[in-house]
């Protein structure tokens, strides 16, 4: 069975933790527990998060205008690298050594006029006081929003439209390597105007659940888990009437309002790829990996279940 996995930000790098090589590995190595017994059963495909990353490399040195930074492209194949090499250690340990591992930078179009360039949403980096993300914004020009408290930045993220590096995917695949691909979304990339056809990168960050879900669809995943904090999908999150939803049609689940800055682009994934597909997309937290694929945890989202189910409450 293959299974393309996403690996949500707090797997690496929690949220106020500093952003230091020791705890993204002890973050890589508690992942890695998960994602092994799997391995050892079944082709994996890893992507994952690098919100924090990206978005603290692109503050390297000074928040000042006169520092120069480089383009997200540029730090997204960064990030990819870095986490990739770490997964690759981590897991590498808990898994026979003649097994393979693959980190693929991965270039993702997306459409240069996506109107996600004229409302930037995505939030990336670290959190600042209101004065301070004045302070950064008047420097550099980047664009900030509320979230919770704090103030953090935020980047287009537009739709992905094709994944570049396809093929070799496949055939790492087809050799018995897991494959850690898409992570952070991939890298923007988007051809210019004209007869000529020249590839570049482009500012923005593309959602990394959307990203993955593309991969899975393209591969024909058997299933497509996203893996996160919360241990299901909740109705009425946060109130006292909260439920967790244990199996739901991807019609009963995308009639139901979630937060787009959180759950939100998560149930989205998940119901386009079992429209799609007619297979299993799922929604879960990572200690709860085996659980879930067997489908006794999290949130499963198929074609042919009925309405909603609500998980027993104990």
């Amino acid at each position: 069975m293959l299974i393309v996995t996403a690996l949500g930000g707090n797997a690496l790098l929690r949220r106020g933790q500093p952003m230091t090589a020791e705890n993204q590995r002890e973050n890589v190595r508690v992942a890695a527990r998960s994602l092994a017994p799997v391995a050892r059963q079944h082709d994996l495909v890893i992507g994952h998060g690098n919100g924090p990353q990206v978005g603290l490399l692109a503050l390297q040195g000074s928040a000042y205008a006169e520092v120069e930074t480089y383009p997200l492209d540029v730090l997204g194949a960064e990030t990819e690298g870095m986490i990739g090499y770490m997964i690759e250690q981590e897991l590498g340990n808990l898994l026979p050594f003649e097994r393979p591992f693959a980190t693929l930078l991965t270039m993702i179009e997306v459409d240069p006029k996506d109107p996600a360039f004229a409302n930037p949403t995505k939030f990336i980096g670290p959190v600042y006081a209101k004065d301070e993300a004045d302070r950064i914004a008047l420097a550099k020009g980047w664009v900030f929003k509320q979230d919770g408290d704090k103030w953090r930045r935020v980047v287009a993220s537009p739709e992905p439209r094709r994944i570049f590096e396809l093929r070799p995917i496949k055939w790492l695949l087809e050799h018995n390597t897991i494959v850690i691909a898409a992570g952070g979304g991939g890298i923007p990339a988007a051809y210019g105007p004209g007869a000529e056809r020249k590839l570049a990168g482009i500012e923005c960050v593309i959602d990394k659940d959307f990203a993955t879900e593309l991969l899975a669809r393209e591969l024909g995943a058997d299933l497509y888990v996203m893996l996160t904090d919360a241990d299901a999908v909740y109705m009425d999150w946060g109130q006292p009437t909260q439920r967790a939803i244990r199996r739901a049609a991807p019609e009963a689940l995308a009639a139901l309002p979630f937060a787009a800055g959180s759950m939100g682009p998560k149930v989205q994934a998940a119901c386009r790829f079992a429209r799609a597909t007619g297979r299993r997309a799922a929604i879960g937290e990572l200690a709860d990996l085996g659980r879930i694929i067997a489908g006794e945890a999290g949130t499963t989202i198929s074609a042919d279940a009925d309405g909603i189910a609500y998980a027993e409450s104990h």
